[in-house]
C-alpha cells in the first residue's frame, strides 16, 4: 500500500471497554475511571517491536450516542477493531453491528476482539479459516461470526486491566490492512483465490532457475534471500519437507499428488500448499513477502511503476534497447531453447511466456512470428528474436519494460532501455529537414504504393523468404523486421511497415509520420497505372515531401511499361532532386540489398533524400554520408544466395 497514515476506528457497545484499550496501548498501563470517549491517538510508525508499524497510526475512539459522527468514522476508516465483553454485546455483533457495516456498504477487514478477559490463561488468535493443525483451540464464540462474516478477518481476546494481548490485537489490525487475507484466500472452500495461485505460479517459474519444475534447495534458499533478506533457517527447511512429505497431513485432494520430491524439492503443488499452510495458519503475511518482492500490489496486480516506469522521451527522440537489455534477451532465447536447436518452438515460446499475459498484442497483430527471421521450420531464430524486441521497443518501450518485469529482469527495468538524441533541423533556403543521425541503431520505414505493386513481396524478401505468387491483398498492416550488419561491425535493425487498408489514414496522421525515418514509394514497373498512384500521394500530402523519400520500381523482372502518367518517374524524381527509381526483382539478389542499403542511409542521412534540395547545396550531408558505414548486408549473403539460386532453378515474377 502507498497510503502513509492507517485509521483504525475501534467501536462497540457501551462499556466494552474500548477507550481502555486504546490507553492501555498508548501509556502502557490501565487507566480506570475514564470519559465515555476519549480523542483520537496517534501510534507511531516506530512503536514498540511491532512489525507491521511502517507507517504512522491512527486509533480513533467511537460512540453510538453520536450515529453521524460514529458513521464518519467508520467510513473514513482502513479497518474496524470491534469489541465485545459480554454475551448480551456479543449477540449485538452479528445482530447489529455487522448488519450496520454492510448497510453502510463497508469493504473493509473487522477485527473482533473480545475484551475484558482478565482471567483467560493463554491468548489464541483465531483467523478466518480452517486451521490444519490439531494445536489451534476453535472457540465456540467465534467460530460462528467467522463462518458468516467474511468481513472478520480476525478474533483476538485481550484484557485492557491486565494488558493481555492489547499489542497483539493493535498488530492484527495493522496487519489485516498492510497484509490482508481477504485477497490470497476463500475461507467458504478452504482454498487460495484464483489470483492468488496465479502469482505464485508465477514466482515459482521465476524461481526455478533450472526449469525442472522443482525448487531444490539452492533455488528454495535464494527466494527466501531475495524476499526475506535472510538465509532460511535449516530446521525450517527440514520441517517444510517433512510436512509437504507427509502424506496423512495433507489434504485429501493432494494424497496422490507429490509436493516434495526428495533429492529434487518443491513441486508447484507443494509450493502453493505450502503458502495455503501459510494463510490458514495466520501467517499470511509469509505469503504477502513473497508476493510484494515480486512487485505485487494488494489487489495481486504487478505494480504498474515497475511495469511502466516514468521515463522521459522528448518529443523527437526514439527508444531503443541498451547492450544490457539485448543481454538479457539472448539469455533468456538461449534458456528456453531447450533442444539448442537455434529456435523457438511452439511449445518453447508458450513456457517462455507462461510467466507473462500472454504474446504482446503487437506482436499478433502483426502475425509473429512470421513479421521477423524464422527458420526453415518456422520457429524464431536468435536473430529474429531480437530484431522482434528491437522493433517492439521502438514502437511501444512500454510492451518492453512490462514484459521485462514479466520475464524475471530484478534491476532497474528502465536499464535496459537507451532514449536516443532529440532530431535535430537543419535549414537550408528557408526550408528545415533533418539532420544526419549518429547514435540510432533502429529505423522505421512506411512501405506506401498502389495495391498489388509488390509491397508484401518486399517484406517477405526482407526476411529472406520466397512470396507466394498468387496474389492475396492486404488488408490488416504487416511488419517486417531485421538486422542490418554493415562494413565494420556496426548494426542496425530496419522496421518496414506496410499498412494495407489503413494507409491513408496512417498517411494523415502526422504524429505516426513523425516516427517515420524513410518513407519508401513503390510502383509497380509493368502496370502503367501504378506510378501515377504516387504522383497524387505526393500531391494530396504535400508535408511528405518533407521526408526522406526513396521511390523502388518493383517487378523489374517483368516488361517495363511506360507510366500513363503526365510525369514519367525519371522526370518526377529529377524535379525533385531525388535519385531514380531503383528496378528491383526478387530473382535479382543484388537490387534488394542494394535497397535496404539505401533505405539506411536515407534514414542516416535524410538530408539526401529529402525533395526540393539540389546536389550542390548537399556539401556537408555528403561529408557526412561519405564517413557513414552504409555498406553491408540486410539479411547476410548466404539466404540471399540460396534466395536467388531458387529463384533461377524455378523462375517466378515479384509479387505475384
Amino acid at each position: 500500500m502507498t497510503k502513509e497514515t492507517l485509521t483504525i476506528a475501534i467501536c462497540g457497545d457501551k462499556g466494552v471497554g474500548k477507550s481502555s484499550l486504546v490507553l492501555s496501548l498508548a501509556k502502557g498501563r490501565f487507566l480506570s475511571n475514564l470519559q465515555d470517549v476519549i480523542p483520537a491517538v496517534t501510534i507511531p510508525r516506530d512503536f514498540s517491536s511491532n512489525p507491521y508499524s511502517a507507517r504512522r497510526t491512527i486509533l480513533v475512539d467511537t460512540s453510538e450516542a453520536e450515529p453521524e459522527k460514529l458513521q464518519m468514522e467508520l467510513r473514513n476508516a482502513d479497518v474496524i477493531w470491534l469489541v465485545y465483553c459480554d454475551r448480551e454485546s456479543y449477540e449485538r455483533v452479528s445482530l447489529h453491528w455487522m448488519m450496520m457495516f454492510r448497510s453502510m456498504g463497508l469493504n473493509i477487514p473487522v477485527v473482533l476482539c473480545k475484551n475484558k478477559c482478565d482471567e483467560y490463561p493463554g491468548g489464541d488468535v483465531y483467523s478466518n479459516s480452517v486451521a490444519l493443525d490439531d494445536t489451534k483451540i476453535e472457540d465456540e464464540e467465534f467460530i460462528p461470526i467467522l463462518m458468516e462474516f467474511k468481513e472478520v478477518d480476525t478474533c483476538v481476546k485481550t484484557s485492557a486491566k491486565n494488558q493481555f494481548n492489547v499489542n497483539q490485537a493493535f498488530y492484527l489490525c495493522q496487519r489485516s490492512i498492510t497484509n490482508p487475507i481477504a485477497p490470497l484466500f476463500d475461507s467458504r472452500i478452504g482454498e487460495l483465490k484464483p489470483l492468488a495461485v496465479n502469482a505464485l505460479e508465477r514466482i515459482f517459474l521465476l524461481s526455478d532457475k533450472d526449469q525442472d519444475n522443482y525448487l531444490n534447495d539452492a533455488e528454495m534458499m535464494a527466494l527466501q534471500k531475495k524476499c526475506f533478506n535472510k538465509s532460511i533457517d535449516v530446521a525450517e527447511l527440514s520441517f517444510i519437507k517433512k510436512i509437504l512429505s507427509d502424506i496423512s497431513l495433507n489434504p485429501h485432494e493432494f494424497i496422490n499428488t507429490p509436493l516434495y520430491v526428495p533429492d529434487r524439492g518443491l513441486t508447484l503443488d507443494g509450493f502453493l500448499m505450502l503458502n495455503r499452510i501459510y494463510t490458514e495458519k495466520g501467517r499470511h503475511e509469509t505469503t504477502w513477502d513473497l508476493l510484494r518482492a515480486f512487485h505485487y500490489t494488494d489487489s495481486l496486480c504487478i505494480n504498474d511503476k515497475v511495469l511502466y516506469p516514468k521515463l522521459n522521451v522528448p518529443d523527437t527522440s526514439s527508444v531503443e534497447l541498451s547492450p544490457k537489455g539485448y543481454r538479457f534477451l539472448v539469455e533468456l532465447f538461449r534458456r528456453f531453447d531447450k533442444n539448442n536447436d537455434g529456435g523457438l518452438n511452439e511449445e518453447e515460446l508458450q513456457f517462455l511466456f507462461r510467466r507473462t499475459p500472454g504474446l504482446p498484442y503487437l506482436w499478433t497483430a502483426t502475425n509473429f512470428p512470421f513479421s521477423t527471421v524464422v527458420n526453415n521450420r518456422g520457429f524464431i531464430t536468435l536473430q529474429g528474436w531480437l530484431a522482434q524486441w528491437s522493433m517492439t521497443t521502438f514502437l511501444d518501450y512500454k510492451i518492453t519494460t512490462a514484459y521485462l518485469i514479466y520475464f524475471g529482469y530484478e534491476d532497474d527495468v528502465k536499464e535496459v532501455l537507451h532514449v536516443t538524441k532529440a532530431r535535430k533541423m537543419r535549414r537550408r533556403k528557408g526550408r528545415l529537414y533533418r539532420s544526419p543521425v549518429s547514435d540510432r541503431k533502429v529505423f522505421n520505414c512506411f512501405v506506401v504504393g498502389k495495391p498489388n505493386s509488390g509491397k508484401s513481396s518486399l517484406l517477405e524478401s526482407f526476411l529472406g523468404r520466397v512470396f507466394a505468387e498468387s496474389y492475396c491483398p492486404t488488408i490488416r498492416p504487416k511488419i517486417a523486421v531485421n538486422s542490418l550488419e554493415l562494413k565494420g561491425g556496426k548494426q542496425y535493425y530496419l522496421i518496414l511497415q506496410e499498412f494495407g487498408e489503413q494507409e491513408s489514414a496512417i498517411l494523415e496522421n502526422k504524429e505516426k509520420l513523425s516516427e517515420c525515418d524513410v518513407v519508401c514509394l513503390t510502383y509497380d514497373s509493368s502496370d502503367p497505372e501504378s506510378f501515377s498512384h504516387l504522383v497524387e500521394l505526393l500531391d494530396k500530402y504535400r508535408y511528405l515531401r518533407d521526408l526522406p523519400l526513396v521511390f523502388v520500381a518493383l517487378k523489374a523482372d517483368l516488361d517495363k511499361q511506360q507510366q500513363r502518367c503526365s510525369i514519367q518517374p525519371d522526370v518526377f524524381t529529377d524535379s525533385l532532386f531525388l535519385d531514380h527509381p531503383l528496378h528491383i526483382s526478387s530473382t535479382w539478389a543484388a537490387s534488394l540489398n542494394e535497397l535496404f542499403i539505401k533505405i539506411t542511409e536515407a534514414a542516416l542521412v535524410p538530408g539526401e533524400s529529402t525533395p526540393g534540395f539540389p546536389p550542390e547545396e548537399r556539401t556537408s550531408d555528403t561529408d557526412y554520408r561519405q564517413t557513414a558505414v552504409i555498406l553491408g548486408s540486410a539479411v547476410g549473403f548466404i539466404s540471399l544466395l540460396t534466395f536467388t539460386m531458387v529463384k533461377l532453378l524455378k523462375p517466378a515474377k515479384f509479387g505475384r
